[in-house]
């Protein structure tokens, strides 16, 4: 499978993207993870990275809704008014435990590509890369060592 170019992980909790960058790294998905810890440093982060095309702008936003100084939606509501340039090729998929129905109806108005439910498992993130980058895992006697 040929990898992405970047993923970015976007969590407060320090255990989840310990888990989710393990996992991620293990099935050779990318060789450029990146963790912010709210949305103000993802924001900043993107700013960055995707103001001219580069391998650190990430293809893969993997973004949780609670978290302090920015929570997930208002990031995807400042992620809106970046320039264009800083959103080209980027899929954003919200990670969550548990949503209201108040907050999934704001979802379906903000420019996410979709949602799953935390954990992240090798499944979901094989459906992930199906449904948007048209790849899928190899099976894991193909993987790597």
């Amino acid at each position: 499978m040929k990898k992405l170019s970047s993923v970015l992980l976007v969590d407060d909790d320090a255990t989840t993207n310990y888990l989710n960058e393990s996992l991620l790294r293990s099935l050779h998905v990318t060789d450029q993870l990146i963790i912010a810890r709210d949305g103000l440093e993802a924001l900043a982060l993107l700013e960055n990275e995707c103001a001219a095309p580069s391998t650190s702008c990430p293809a893969l936003i993997l973004l949780d809704v609670n978290m302090p100084a920015m929570n997930g939606m208002e990031f995807l509501e400042a992620y809106q008014r970046l320039p264009r340039q800083h959103q080209e090729g980027i899929i954003i998929v919200v990670l969550t435990t548990s949503m209201n129905s108040t907050d999934l109806a704001r979802l379906n108005e903000l420019p996410i590509a979709g949602m799953a439910s935390k954990p992240l498992t090798e499944e979901k993130i094989n459906t992930i890369l199906q449904l948007h980058f048209q790849r899928q895992l190899p099976a894991a006697d193909e993987l790597p060592d």
